[in-house]
């Protein structure tokens, strides 16, 4: 039976490098696929017009990630937050937004950011997330996911409180090549090799967390819900 999923990420293109793989299988699945985006990505400008452009470049970049793996812009909500600032923003109020969708769409699954992130829109991303499908009776969501993003994650350091470790491993083998399209529709955020989020880095990852549970390529969760009926 086809299920509801619903990704909530604080940026567009956090969600091809966390579970662009997994998108790809839920959907090819049948799986209705829904995507968050907290905030348009482009940051504080003193040049308004250039932030606009940079938003537009960036809403038009994960339109076309987003059909590589399957998603319909029809199932896309942007709240254009404001980006590296969700902490200046009241908790309530990116609560109420994350609110709004999952009431929408009714979701068993959802996917987010890790708690541990370097990044604070990721953590933000999370503690909105939680809160807006705390399991209350007849809640909808059954399954909760947290996953890393190349640099982010790996870079919240050894002594972080939240370590990301892995719970639960999707086989990504046959989605890899539309995980790397999709983040070549972000070319503006993708960086060079050695880089943590490079083409190169993501597909290494990718293979090392397959290894660890003897698959050729994997994407990596902690399991933050999951409730069997």
């Amino acid at each position: 039976m086809a299920k509801t999923i619903l990704v909530v990420a604080a940026h567009a293109d956090d969600e091809a490098l966390g579970c662009g793989g997994t998108i790809a299988k839920h959907t090819s699945a049948g799986d209705a696929v829904h995507v968050i985006f907290l905030t348009d990505g482009v940051g504080a400008r003193s040049d308004s017009s250039l932030g606009a452009i940079d938003a537009v470049a960036r809403n038009s970049a994960s339109v076309a990630a987003l059909k590589v793996l399957g998603v319909p812009e029809a199932n896309v909500t942007t709240f254009s937050f404001p980006d590296n600032a969700l902490d200046s923003l009241p908790r309530l109020e990116i609560v109420k937004a994350v609110e709004s969708v999952v009431a929408l769409v009714q979701p068993e699954i959802v996917y987010t950011h890790h708690a541990g992130d370097l990044n604070v829109d990721h953590r933000y991303a999370f503690e909105a997330t939680m809160t807006a499908c705390r399991p209350q009776p007849g809640c909808c969501v059954r399954e909760i996911y947290s996953f890393e993003v190349a640099s982010s994650t790996g870079w919240a350091g050894a002594s972080c409180e939240h370590a990301f470790i892995p719970t639960r491993f999707v086989n990504i083998e046959t989605e890899m090549e539309q995980k790397m399209q999709a983040l070549k529709a972000y070319s503006e955020e993708m960086r060079e090799f050695p880089h943590a989020r490079s083409l190169r880095a993501v597909e290494t990852l990718a293979l090392y967390r397959g290894s660890q549970v003897g698959l050729n390529a994997a994407e990596a969760f902690v399991v933050e819900r999951s409730i069997q009926l």
